[in-house]
């Protein structure tokens, strides 16, 4: 089969105060991307702002939009403007009372090709996510673009290899992480370099499983607590796999940067021939995966 390169590039950043500064810097930035050839372009979650969901409070609603809405309209006029696939991650608001993690994708003319609610939703010190976003109800179903199928998920999904796998199984091209995860200051060193490589395997471990290149793209930078704890350092280390869970390029942890790969979308063919977990799959015998536990 005949090589298909795919240039992509993940904005790895931190937060600039407000979202008025996030957008005008994301502007700059895919600019830059597409400068450098990029065709596809990865943001991370929750974008144009901090990551409220440190602390519980009813203000941190207002921070919602409508999809369509001003976000949309704005990024899809970027992506229109360097003719490139662009994934946003948004605060959505779906009506009063009902608000979702939604990534957003636009095709090269500016229109929303789909978009994808996060399923998985953590209620953990420091992300205390419940509070604000009702679980996605779209499910597991991949976005079709011009640059390919695209199965993206958010965040918190990426410790469930069972959202991988049914993007993959849907005919997912690339399967794509807009993140925002981080250490908290206070812990030891050793846990600190525990919780990032799990994070990173989690990751290899897709693309291996599945046979596919995997795109995730994580926040830098300090942000507090808004209820005096320490607050989230942010380890970057974003990173581009390919379908052997190799990687294709990686970022520093603590610095904004625009991380560049070209993904060969040919190669997840000759991966699977090699490697055939799909045709192997014992799906007569799966059907305690339905249970929450096996007791």
């Amino acid at each position: 089969m005949k090589p298909t390169t795919l240039p992509v590039a993940l904005i790895q950043d931190r937060d600039h105060g407000s979202r008025e500064a996030n957008l005008a810097n994301i502007e700059s930035r895919v600019a830059e991307a597409a400068r450098q050839g990029a065709k596809l372009v990865l943001l991370q979650e929750l974008h144009n702002g901090p990551y409220f969901c440190q602390h519980e409070s009813v203000a941190e609603f207002d921070l919602a939009e409508p999809i369509p809405g001003p976000s949309t309209q704005r990024l899809g006029a970027l992506a229109k403007q360097h003719g490139v696939v662009l994934v946003s991650s948004l605060f959505e608001r779906r009506a009063a009372g009902l608000y979702h993690n939604t990534a957003v994708v636009y095709e090269t003319d500016g229109s929303i090709a789909g978009k994808y609610r996060k399923m998985h939703i953590p209620d953990d010190p420091g992300f205390y996510e419940k509070f604000y976003f009702t679980p996605g109800d779209i499910g597991f179903e991949p976005i079709d673009t011009s640059v390919g199928r695209l199965g993206v998920l958010v965040c918190w999904d990426q410790w469930y290899p069972e959202g991988a796998r049914l993007m993959a199984l849907a005919g997912a091209d690339l399967l794509l992480y807009p993140t925002a995860i981080g250490w908290d200051p206070d812990d030891q060193q050793d846990e600190k370099d525990r919780q990032r490589m799990a994070w990173i395997l989690s990751h290899r471990g897709h693309a291996v499983a599945n046979g596919l290149p995997v795109l995730s793209v994580n926040r830098v930078g300090h942000e507090p607590s808004p209820i005096g704890a320490s607050g989230i350092q942010f380890w970057g280390s974003s990173h581009v796999l390919g379908p052997q869970g190799e990687y294709l390029a990686e970022a520093k942890t603590a610095e904004p940067e625009i991380v560049m790969a070209n993904v060969d979308l040919g190669r997840s063919e000759h991966v699977r021939r090699i490697w055939p977990f799909l045709r192997d799959r014992r799906i007569d015998a799966y059907a305690d995966l339905l249970k929450r536990y096996r007791d």
